[in-house]
């Protein structure tokens, strides 16, 4: 087996992309939404994010997408033009080895190469993964909202981890 890879997103990457944020879409609370992406959908995303000039990373291994980082405009108000607001997903038999830093510090270091000074993280809670790896990262809890978003019938908690960024120039 070979070692696990992390590349830009390519159009092609649609489908695996979608098979592993789709596992959390429908059997997790990490995400609101309920309803899985298409490919079509998928790649709409990907495009979008690449094409306001910030990263969509992709982890392989063996040909197969075991996860993804990637991201996007905090908002949408010039003003915050410096600010994205990040995502990470492993496909679920992949926890425990460490990708997840390493997509997270290899978007960080893409990251570095553009304007953005600020990164976000949103994290439905609980997730003592997803707040540990943020907390690895160097980024700390700034917010915390509670039962903003509802999934399975259960209002949940939202919270923010921020981080300042040094920038390369």
């Amino acid at each position: 087996m070979e070692e696990p890879r992390i590349r830009s997103a390519v159009a092609g990457d649609a489908e695996g992309l979608a098979a592993v944020y789709n596992h959390f879409v429908l059997h997790s609370l990490a995400t609101f939404e309920e309803v899985a992406v298409s490919a079509d959908e998928m790649a709409s995303r990907v495009a979008s994010v690449q094409a306001a000039g910030l990263p969509w990373l992709v982890l392989t291994e063996s040909e197969r997408i075991i996860g993804y980082a990637y991201a996007g405009p905090w908002k949408s108000r010039v003003g915050y033009r410096f600010t994205v607001e990040i995502s990470v997903y492993l496909a679920p038999d992949q926890g425990g080895r460490g990708l997840g830093t390493a997509l997270y510090s290899a978007l960080f270091a893409e990251l570095k190469k553009t304007n953005t000074r600020v990164v976000i993280g949103g994290i439905a809670l609980p997730n003592d993964a997803s707040v540990a790896l943020h907390e690895k990262m160097g980024m700390r809890k700034v917010a915390h909202f509670e039962k903003v978003g509802i999934k399975e019938g259960q209002w949940l908690d939202v919270g923010y981890w921020q981080r300042h960024l040094e920038v390369e120039t």
